[in-house]
């Protein structure tokens, strides 16, 4: 029995000796940060927080995330950066279409195309964002860095746009919008509104761009009737930046030295911002006319109306104009573009007070350009447009946002 015994123990032994000893099973690669980076956003849960730890990570192909109630969170825009230098696939950094999408201190750079785009989200909060093509002002880069379109609810604080060949902060198509405390520099537009209704643009910083802000309204698009935004206590200087917007973009007629523009938008309240040295202009207001465009949208109102220009600051600009009527406007005077330019086109029947209202605007300059009569008597008289109008609201985020 004995010997039965440590017959079955040494047998036992061997087997486990044997199968100690047969054929490892492969290990399961470690993922990369990309690839890793782009399993947490495909499995992510609403609720979570995804890190972007501190480093230069190189990400090759577009990133994309579809779950509502999502963070991303970096470890400060300078330090947690997703860098696109390399990439070889997808039209974007990163594509978001969910709602309640927090990101934050972290850095997208060098995309092929768009740095951040949001699409079709409500309650979006972009903070301490920064968008970078680091090569500096070129055509080749890509088009947007913030870039939230058909939204609603959007903040985006503290953050930074730098090279886009368009506009550097852009919100599009969307609705009740902050874009406060932030710097935009070296893109074809800073910060741009377009078609979108009621937003508050104010305490940023806009510094050579092409055009430091713009609010547009244009045709041909999904959402039209652009109104109710307020910009004011911004910093709007020195945006004498050379247009580098590829051929064909809208944002290509926008004059190098253009501080704000407002094209075809309605209710536009502009007040406390510090204008300083935008060569062409510092405020330029237009209809949609100046391009030279045709209209094919029955839809569309192009003449802007009820802007109300007030308590600002005004320090040089208008030196030298990148805009041919402008440019022969200073050679008849020999004086520089006013800081107010006003293209003159407007509904018949509208009085200049429908369209442009000024108050308490120190020593600032105006002109209306009379563009609907092929600029044949520009006119530098502002008594029609020394008159107030009714204050815009506050723009309310939820909770969470403020």
């Amino acid at each position: 029995m004995h010997k039965l015994m440590a017959r079955f123990t040494v047998t036992i032994g061997i087997c486990t000796l044997l199968l100690a000893c047969g054929p490892e099973q492969p290990a399961m690669p470690e993922l990369n940060f990309e690839e890793s980076l782009q399993q947490q956003l495909i499995l992510a849960l609403p609720g979570e927080v995804i890190e972007i730890p501190a480093g230069v990570h190189e990400i090759t192909r577009s990133l994309s995330l579809d779950v509502a109630g999502v963070t991303i969170r970096g470890a400060g825009m300078d330090r947690s950066i997703l860098s696109f230098k390399n990439q070889i696939q997808g039209a974007e950094g990163l594509l978001v279409t969910a709602d309640d999408f927090v990101i934050e201190d972290l850095a997208i750079e060098d995309t092929v195309g768009d740095a951040l785009k949001i699409n079709d989200s409500t309650n979006v909060t972009i903070r301490r964002v920064r968008t970078e093509w680091t090569g500096g002002a070129l055509t080749s880069n890509g088009a947007y860095g913030i870039y939230p379109v058909q939204s609603r609810n959007i903040l985006i604080e503290d953050s930074v746009a730098i090279g886009a060949s368009d506009a550097g902060i852009y919100v599009g198509q969307s609705t009740q919008i902050i874009v406060r405390n932030s710097r935009v520099e070296y893109n074809v537009a800073g910060i741009e509104i377009e078609n979108s209704t009621f937003a508050d643009v104010y305490d940023n910083v806009a510094t050579n761009n092409t055009g430091g802000i713009l609010v547009f309204d244009l045709p041909n698009l999904p959402v039209q009737g652009g109104r109710n935004t307020r910009v004011f206590n911004n910093q709007i200087s020195n945006n004498n930046t050379a247009n580098f917007a590829p051929e064909g973009n809208i944002v290509g007629s926008v004059p190098a030295g253009t501080g704000l523009m407002v094209l075809a938008n309605d209710n536009i309240e502009v007040f406390g911002n510090d204008f300083t040295d935008n060569d062409s202009a510092n405020i330029i207001i237009v209809s949609y006319f100046i391009n030279g465009l045709p209209i094919d949208d029955p839809n569309y109102d192009p003449y802007p109306e009820s802007i109300y220009i007030h308590d600002n600051e005004f320090t040089g600009g208008g030196e030298t104009p990148d805009s041919e009527p402008l440019a022969l406007l200073q050679s008849a005077t020999g004086e520089r573009i006013p800081d107010v330019v006003w293209d003159g086109t407007a509904l018949p029947g509208k009085r200049g007070n429908d369209i442009l209202c000024f108050s308490n605007n120190g020593d600032m300059s105006f002109v209306n350009l009379d563009a609907s009569n092929d600029f044949a008597a520009p006119s530098f008289d502002m008594m029609a447009h020394d008159c107030s109008l009714p204050s815009l609201s506050v723009i309310s985020l939820s909770s969470a946002q403020q």
